[in-house]
């Protein structure tokens, strides 16, 4: 006779105040938001909530599922990127980065005997978070794709991702020179969903998340950031494009273009089929109109695939009227993609064709490029190292890559 299975623990971050406060039943409400207060400052851990009675701790550490497991933390760029590797549910693995920016000098002011005064610019801590284990969407050059859709993550597990940033970020556990902190936030001031999984495709987790960073979950929860510090990434999804401007937030949607037509983004995102660029860019215009914010749109430059001045040509012609930023990406090289990003001089040559068109556009600098800090990097080095067998987009690439050549501006 097998043992009945066991209980599931609800996800404190999807409570609220009013979910604390009905678990825990017998206790005061001052009890439910002593616990909310800690889970905001990164402490999901009972035994270290230490305004509570220690009988009431006891049993919040039954109550409620167990803190991730950190499996691996790296650093780059003189510790100012860190990105963690967090054990989830079922025993999977999730991806989150923190980018530290921090306060610098910038021209203005009243100008002195020695030239224009600086004004100093606020520091910044972003998140990057995961919104699934894996990916299913089969974009080729994308680290994540390569090793599938292995499930989606809670609200909790979305949330808990900033938490444990806010936690290091607040008690100043992070390895930098004094001189360095002093020029960073104490907290996150900024979340960007752009790490493992298509965010869209777990719309309501990744709705949950949104409101709860942003304090309008109604339940007087919340982690009380700018809904205007907020990004969401998709590659496309446009239904879920739909319900985040019906959300009323003020949030940035961040569009994942890759390709200037159909045909090549047919290979290149594959939910382009579902989804090809007049309805996505019917969407995206909704989205403009409805929320009053700027669109960001991503564009991966893969050399000999989509980064050459034609290309560039047709893309502005694509966005032009939207007033939207393209962004550019050099493509961070993964395991199994013979693809690179494509010389400094072709890049500049591209992002000054989307200009002299009228498109504001920048190149991103990729950060934490020396601790695979591509998407999906991480996590493929952790399981390979622990003797898991990874599919691979080989096969999609050498097709894109072939009918790429074909092309006129392959």
């Amino acid at each position: 006779m097998s043992a009945p299975p066991a209980p599931v623990r609800p996800d404190p971050y999807a409570l609220g105040v009013a979910g604390l406060a009905a678990l825990l039943g017998d206790q005061p409400r001052y009890r439910a938001e002593q616990v909310h207060r800690w889970l905001v400052r990164g402490v999901d851990d009972p035994a270290e909530m230490t305004d509570l009675p220690v009988a009431l701790r006891d049993r919040l550490r039954e109550l409620l599922p167990p803190p991730p497991r950190v499996l691996r933390r790296t650093t780059a760029d003189g510790g100012l990127t860190l990105k963690v590797l967090l054990e989830c549910g079922g025993g999977e693995a999730v991806e989150s980065v923190l980018m530290l920016y921090p306060a610098r000098a910038t021209g203005g002011g009243r100008a002195t005997a020695g030239g224009p005064a600086a004004k100093p610019s606020a520091g910044r801590a972003t998140v990057c978070v995961s919104t699934q284990a894996g990916c299913a969407m089969g974009c080729p050059f994308c680290a994540t794709g390569q090793a599938g859709f292995r499930g989606q993550l809670s609200l909790g597990e979305v949330v808990r991702q900033v938490t444990v940033m806010q936690r290091l970020l607040a008690e100043g556990e992070l390895d930098l020179p004094e001189a360095v902190a002093a020029q960073l936030p104490r907290h996150v001031t900024n979340v960007v969903f752009m790490g493992m999984g298509e965010p869209l495709a777990n719309l309501d987790a990744t709705v949950g998340a949104v409101r709860w960073l942003a304090g309008r979950d109604g339940q007087g929860s919340g982690f009380g950031l700018s809904a205007r510090s907020v990004t969401v990434s998709t590659v496309g999804l446009v239904p879920g494009i739909r319900r985040l401007a019906d959300l009323g937030l003020p949030i940035t949607l961040a569009v994942s273009l890759h390709a200037p037509d159909d045909e090549l983004r047919d290979d290149l995102v594959p939910v382009n089929r579902q989804h090809p660029l007049p309805e996505l860019l019917d969407a995206c215009r909704e989205y403009r109109g409805r929320t009053g914010r700027r669109l960001t749109f991503e564009y991966v430059l893969i050399d000999g695939i989509n980064a050459s001045v034609d290309q560039a040509r047709r893309l502005a012609r694509l966005v032009r009227g939207l007033g939207a930023h393209v962004n550019l990406i050099p493509m961070n090289p993964t395991p199994a993609v013979p693809w690179r990003a494509p010389s400094g001089n072709a890049q500049h040559a591209f992002l000054d064709t989307l200009r002299e068109a009228g498109v504001a556009a920048t190149i991103r600098r990729n950060r934490g490029s020396d601790i695979d800090a591509a998407c999906g990097q991480l996590y493929a080095d952790y399981a390979l190292a622990s003797g898991r067998i990874l599919p691979t987009a080989v096969g999609a690439a050498q097709r894109v890559g072939s009918a790429a050549a074909a092309r006129p501006d392959g």
